[in-house]
């Protein structure tokens, strides 16, 4: 697999061991100030944030790989690569918090996802084996941490397919999907990254869940 631009497999494995050590300022700080190099075109940007937030990124990872089935091909190391070299094409005007990074970054990790299942084939509806989404098994509805449901093949595909209908109808309530579901936050990390409040952050969550419930029975 291609690796980031200048930064090689062994050199990234050990990041989030640097990004521990002591620096002239707590960890948030440092991130705030590499996103600031990065929103101000900083060719060197990427490279200062991803040491100090690697270690984030391989969580995010982690919790968006753990359901899918075995002999997945893609291991946690190559999601976060292949999200870097997404990321590095993003563009940076609206990173402006750590928050903001982490829904960012599990969007992406999403998409790598949903296109690796859809050149696997995994997105053929009616073949063999194909179920859709059971989010009332999975707890979906009750606790956004659990993260129970299996997002194998074409199951994060209607995942992803219903979700972008609900972008078009409510992009917020998307975002809050993004953030809470397939990037772990909290519901404080997912105000901050919004600009909203922990209380608009639980409302749209539990109308988003409603909403991602109802679309994808409809499908089956």
């Amino acid at each position: 697999m291609m690796q980031p631009s200048g930064v090689s497999r062994s050199e990234v494995s050990t990041v989030d061991d640097r990004a521990e050590s002591p620096g002239l300022g707590s960890a948030d700080e440092e991130v705030a100030a590499a996103l600031a190099m990065l929103q101000r075109g900083a060719p060197d940007g990427m490279e200062r944030l991803i040491p100090l937030v690697y270690s984030e990124l391989r969580q995010i990872a982690h919790r968006q790989l753990a359901g899918e089935r075995a002999g997945h091909t893609l291991s946690t190391t190559d999601l976060v690569h292949e999200a870097y070299l997404r990321l590095a094409r993003e563009t940076r005007s609206e990173w402006t918090s750590r928050a903001q990074f982490h829904a960012i970054a599990a969007r992406v990790m999403r998409r790598v996802l949903v296109d690796y299942a859809r050149r696997r084939g995994a997105a053929r509806r009616g073949g063999p084996g194909q179920r859709a989404i059971a989010l009332e098994d999975a707890e979906f509805l009750a606790d956004a941490d659990a993260l129970a449901v299996a997002t194998v093949g074409e199951e994060l595909v209607a995942l992803d397919e219903a979700l972008e209908r609900l972008f078009a109808v409510d992009a917020r309530l998307g975002q809050v999907v993004e953030c809470r579901f397939f990037g772990g936050l909290t519901e404080s990390e997912t105000a901050e990254a919004l600009g909203v409040s922990r209380r608009t952050v639980a409302s749209d969550w539990v109308m988003a869940k409603g909403w991602l419930y109802r679309a994808l029975r409809t499908e089956d």
